[in-house]
């Protein structure tokens, strides 16, 4: 019912930012807080951030004051500014929905961001 498309990834030196989009789609209406999650390798699944329909935000202690989560309500996305990265910052990153008042859970497909010198 809701569709996640993460973009931006890619390839980025130690201390240089990247941003990220997750677009969506289907029944946007009904999503209740969109977040970003991330997979390093040979690791599991972390929490990045998190934003709210009501614009609270969330953030992992490791990205506090580097990582920006935001939305675009006319484009139908959410942002997520990531500077200052470091190389422990290399992982597949998620687009995660909750919607229908958390009762339902949406991820996107993933994007690689590499971060290394």
């Amino acid at each position: 019912q809701v569709h996640l498309v993460e973009s931006g990834g890619g390839l980025v030196q130690p201390g240089g930012s990247l941003r990220l989009s997750c677009a969506a789609s289907g029944s946007i209406f009904s999503i209740d807080a969109t977040g970003w999650y991330r997979q390093p390798p040979g690791k599991q699944r972390e929490f990045v951030a998190r934003i709210t329909n009501t614009g609270t935000t969330t953030y992992a202690d490791s990205v506090k004051g580097r990582f920006t989560i935001s939305r675009d309500s006319a484009k139908n996305t959410v942002d997520l500014q990531m500077n200052i990265l470091k190389p422990e910052d290399t992982a597949v990153y998620y687009c995660h929905a909750h919607a229908d008042l958390y009762r339902d859970s949406y991820w996107g497909q993933g994007t690689q961001v590499t971060v290394s010198s």
